[in-house]
């Protein structure tokens, strides 16, 4: 029994201390919820204090930067007002001095016509005195003034026309004499001046390298890679200051061109030593000799000639490589036997013949750096050797004339060789142009008194003059000839030369009965 006593009273104390406890931590609680409450309230109160603060700031900075700029506005106002003020002072002064010089401009304009007046005044003085002596004189030559001029003028063209005719005369004569002369001395100073630039136009070629570094590997050691490409393609390799590229020289354009392209192999392969030089050669070699064949086959199909021999079919193919005066002789080559085809066609020659030998008369420039003699002799012995129509080599060997035509087939090559060497565009010539040239020509030629017609031929190359007889002499036509070309070479631009030839013709007709 008392041991319940004692439990219960144990459990009503602890229970008793739980509510104790549980009260007194209440009440602290809500003494630091109070204090809490009141700090919020406090740091409320600053903030609204700081804000406030703040916003005054702002509106003093904000005021003092809108007085600044009021300030700067003014002072920059100011100035301009200055400068405007500076500017209306300086006009005022330049109107000044314009009303100074206008009114020195009127003086000078009223002296001037004063004195216009009077040189007026004096000329009429002077005419009326020359007018006097003109009477005086023809009283003393019983001459009428127009009869006087005139009589002197015929005097003084005779004359002047027969002296004129024997100036030229002796001049021609002795340019003639010295012709010979001269033109070796000319030949021998265009040799001399023309080599050097002739050699580094059309004896070179340039390879684009990708970085400086390739010149060194290209040389080799001591120079092995160099003296092996050298030596297998003929060709001098010129490796200088030059940015990135190499230049490689020789006569032969065949040689260069398989130099070129066994150097850009080797370069695109990376790989360079004699063997690899050597196996890149033999392929250039190949490639070109391949490009020849198919470029002469190209131009047999395209002018439609048959029969040929495949050795000529690879001449033709080679001049590829070739040009003269700008113009690539295969292309040349192929113009010419078109152009010879269409004339032949028109005029019912022909035509097979014809383009056979356009295509085929200037052959001998693809072998003109192997062998002596001019292309025309090489051509004819080629086609001679591949037993070629006897006609066909007439006319290669006419075509400079240097043999007389045999068929009128060999006389359109003629033409139409000259036709493709200065027709317009061979030589950077628009079609307009040419054709206001030749018209520019007969115009010229038809200007000069006693001309009855005049021709531009020779594609522009010659003007021919008939003139009439009975107004021109045998003395008038050399002065003729020579006016015609001066006025030619002051008033025109061409090509060349242009030959200026004066036909006078007289007929005496009489019948026999």
């Amino acid at each position: 029994m008392n041991m319940v006593i004692i439990v219960a009273a144990v459990l009503i104390s602890l229970a008793i201390g739980v509510l104790a406890g549980m009260a007194y931590r209440k009440k602290i609680a809500e003494s630091k919820l109070g204090s809490a409450e009141e700090e919020a309230k406090r740091l409320v109160e600053l903030a609204k204090i700081e804000a406030e603060n703040l916003k005054k700031e702002e509106i003093i900075k904000a005021k003092e930067e809108i007085m600044a700029s009021r300030k700067e506005l003014d002072q920059e106002i100011k100035e301009r007002r200055g400068e405007v003020q500076r500017q209306e002072s300086r006009l005022i002064q330049k109107e000044e001095i314009l009303d100074k010089r206008s009114d020195n401009f009127e003086k000078k304009e009223l002296e001037l016509e004063r004195r216009v007046q009077e040189a007026e005044r004096e000329r009429q003085e002077i005419e009326d005195m020359k007018q006097q002596e003109v009477v005086k004189l023809q009283k003393i030559a019983a001459l009428t003034k127009e009869e006087a001029k005139a009589k002197l003028l015929k005097e003084m063209e005779r004359e002047v026309t027969s002296e004129k005719a024997n100036m030229i005369r002796e001049a021609k004569q002795k340019a003639k004499e010295e012709s010979v002369k001269n033109a070796k001395e000319v030949l021998t100073y265009a040799v001399q001046k023309c080599a050097a630039d002739h050699s580094q136009e059309t004896t070179v070629s340039i390879v684009a390298l990708p970085s400086d570094d390739m010149k060194g590997r290209i040389i080799g050691r001591e120079g092995r890679n160099i003296k092996a490409l050298e030596t297998l393609t003929g060709v001098d390799l010129i490796i200088d200051d030059t940015p990135e590229a190499v230049v490689l020289s020789g006569f032969d354009p065949l040689r260069r061109e398989v130099a070129k392209i066994a150097l850009e192999k080797l370069i695109e392969d990376g790989r360079i030593h004699p063997a690899k030089i050597e196996e890149m050669v033999e392929k250039a070699k190949q490639e070109v000799e391949e490009t020849i064949k198919a470029e002469g086959e190209r131009a047999v199909l395209e002018t439609g000639v048959i029969g040929l021999h495949p050795d000529l079919v690879k001449l033709i193919g080679k001049l590829k490589y070739r040009t003269s005066y700008g113009q690539n002789v295969l292309n040349h080559s192929i113009e010419v036997s078109n152009l010879a085809r269409i004339m032949a066609e028109e005029l019912g020659l022909d035509a097979k013949l014809a383009r056979r030998a356009g295509l085929l008369h200037d052959i001998g420039k693809a072998l003109d750096h192997d062998m002596e003699g001019t292309h025309v002799e090489i051509g004819v012995e080629i086609l001679k050797k591949y037993k070629e129509n006897p006609l066909v080599i007439n006319a290669v060997e006419a075509h400079h004339e240097d043999v007389e035509p045999q068929t009128l087939e060999a006389v359109l090559i003629q033409a139409a060789d000259a036709i493709s060497a200065s027709r317009p565009g061979a030589r950077r010539e628009t079609l307009e142009a040419y054709i206001k040239r030749l018209q520019n020509l007969e115009e010229i030629a038809d200007s000069f008194d006693g001309v009855e017609k005049s021709f531009a031929i020779q594609a522009g190359r010659e003007v021919r003059i008939v003139v009439k007889p009975d107004r021109i002499n045998d003395d008038k036509m050399t002065i003729l000839a020579r006016d015609v070309a001066k006025r030619v070479e002051s008033e025109m631009d061409y090509p060349g030369q242009i030959k200026v030839n004066v036909i006078r013709e007289t007929r005496v007709v009489d019948y026999a009965k």
